[in-house]
C-alpha cells in the first residue's frame, strides 16, 4: 500500500503522522512571467481594488497622484505586490494581533507615501488620464 504524503491523515516514513507540508508562499512579482504573473496580477489588482483603494485610498490632487491604471506602472506593481504580501503575512489567520498596526505603520504609510509622491510613478498621469513614465536613458554597457 503506497503511502500519500499529501495526506496529513497518513504515516510518515517512520511510521509517525506525516508532517504536514506548508502552503508554498507566492513568489514576488518581478520573478514571475505568463500566467503565473497574469495570476498574480489579477490577485493583486482584486486586492487593490477591494480593500486597499477603499479604505486607504484618499484624494487624488497634484500633490498626491494616482494612475486608475496603475497597473502598468511597473514600479507600482512591485510596491503594492510588496503591500500586499505583507498585509498576507501580518494580517492573515495566525497574524499576532500587533499584526495589522505593524503593517500600517512599516508598510502602508511609506509605500503609499512612495507611489503617490509628485515625483513618483504616477507624476505624469492625472485623474482619468494615463501616462507612462518616462524611463530614464542607460548607457550600453562594453
Amino acid at each position: 500500500m503506497a503511502v500519500n504524503s499529501d495526506d496529513p491523515g497518513t504515516a510518515g516514513e517512520d511510521g509517525g503522522p506525516a508532517e504536514e507540508k506548508a502552503p508554498a508562499k507566492p513568489r514576488f512579482i518581478l520573478y514571475q512571467d505568463g500566467a503565473e504573473y497574469q495570476a498574480s496580477l489579477y490577485q493583486l489588482l482584486q486586492w487593490t481594488h477591494h480593500v486597499l483603494l477603499p479604505v486607504y485610498g484618499r484624494e487624488v490632487s497634484s500633490t498626491a497622484p494616482w494612475c486608475s491604471r496603475w497597473w502598468e506602472h511597473p514600479e507600482a506593481v512591485a510596491q503594492l505586490h510588496g503591500l500586499w504580501l505583507a498585509w498576507a503575512e501580518l494580517t492573515g489567520p495566525n497574524a499576532d494581533n500587533t499584526g495589522p498596526s505593524v503593517w500600517h505603520r512599516d508598510f502602508l504609510g511609506p509605500i503609499m507615501g512612495a507611489l503617490r509622491d509628485p515625483m513618483g510613478p504616477f507624476a505624469g498621469c492625472k485623474p482619468g488620464s494615463h501616462r507612462a513614465k518616462e524611463v530614464p536613458p542607460v548607457d550600453p554597457v562594453g
